[in-house]
C-alpha cells in the first residue's frame, strides 16, 4: 500500500515510476534532481512539507531570518517545531544569510550588503563580516534543532552574488549554491501573468536530470499560491523517472 495524504491506496494504482517499479535502466541510473527551498512568507509551509513527507522527497533547506505570515520570523522559537520536524524527516539545511539583504561589490575585499525594504539599512562587510552574517542563521537553527544536518553551502538572496563575495565566503568554508537553467520553479512570479497551470506545464516539460530546483515555503505577493500545484508537480516528475536527492556537501 502507498499513502496519499491520509488515504491509503493500492501501490498498483500509482504510476510505475512513483511506485518504484519497472523503471527503465536509464531512468534508474540518471542524475538526481535536487530540490532546494528558501525561507519566505511561509504561508504554505505546512502544505508543502506534507507533500514532501508523503512522497518521501528530500530537500535542502536554505534558512534566513525572514518575516512570516504569522507576524514572527522564520528562525524564531515559534518555528522550532516546524524545523525539528523537517530535520527528523531527513532534510538538510544551509545558510541563506541572516538578514536576507542583497550583495554587490564595494571595492577590494569588501561587499555592500543592503536591504531592498525601505529603512532597514545597508553596510559594507569584509570577509569576516560576511562569514558572520552567513553563520548566524545556522547558529539560530542549531538552538532550535541541535541535530540538524547542515551543509557547507550558502545562497545569496535572489541568487545575486559576485566572484568576490564567493571568494570571501570560501574563506570560511562555504560554497555558493545557485540553481540551474530550468530550476527556477516560478513561485515568485506574478500569478496573473504566470498562472499555476502554465508553471506546471513549463516545469514538467523543461526539468532535466541534474537540475537544482528552487522555490519557497510561500511567497507573500503571489495571489495564486504555488503550493496548489506542488503535489502535482512532484508526482509528475516522479512519474517521468526523476529521483530526488539532497545536495552533496560540495554543491551541485
Amino acid at each position: 500500500m502507498a499513502r496519499r495524504g491520509r488515504e491509503l491506496i493500492p501501490r498498483r494504482a500509482l504510476p510505475l515510476a512513483a511506485a518504484g517499479l519497472a523503471l527503465p535502466r536509464i531512468a534508474r541510473a540518471q542524475a538526481p534532481v535536487f530540490l532546494t527551498i528558501d525561507t519566505g512568507w511561509s504561508r504554505e509551509a505546512e502544505q508543502i512539507a506534507e507533500v514532501l513527507r508523503c512522497r518521501a522527497i528530500p530537500a535542502t533547506l536554505f534558512v534566513a531570518q525572514e518575516p512570516t505570515f504569522r507576524g514572527d520570523r522564520t528562525l524564531d522559537a515559534s518555528w522550532g517545531p516546524f524545523w525539528r520536524a523537517r530535520a527528523a524527516e531527513g532534510h538538510a539545511f544551509a545558510s541563506h544569510t541572516w538578514r536576507h539583504w542583497y550583495i554587490s561589490d564595494a571595492g577590494p575585499g569588501r561587499i555592500r550588503y543592503a536591504s531592498r525594504r525601505g529603512g532597514e539599512g545597508a553596510e559594507v562587510l569584509d570577509a569576516a563580516g560576511l562569514c558572520a552574517e552567513l553563520a548566524r542563521p545556522i547558529e539560530a537553527l542549531r538552538t532550535l534543532v541541535p541535530n540538524a544536518r547542515v551543509l557547507p553551502l550558502w545562497r545569496a538572496p535572489g541568487g545575486i552574488q559576485t566572484a568576490q563575495a564567493r571568494q570571501m565566503a570560501a574563506s570560511c568554508g562555504l560554497r555558493h549554491q545557485g540553481w540551474t537553467a530550468h530550476g527556477f520553479l516560478g513561485d515568485e512570479l506574478d500569478s496573473a501573468a504566470h498562472p499555476n497551470a502554465a508553471l506546471l506545464r513549463r516545469n514538467l516539460a523543461n526539468i532535466r536530470p541534474g537540475e537544482v530546483l528552487v522555490m519557497h515555503w510561500g511567497v507573500r505577493s503571489r495571489r495564486e499560491p504555488f503550493a496548489g500545484i506542488f503535489d502535482e508537480l512532484m508526482a509528475g516528475l516522479l512519474a517521468r523517472g526523476h529521483r530526488f536527492a539532497l545536495l552533496p556537501e560540495g554543491g551541485a
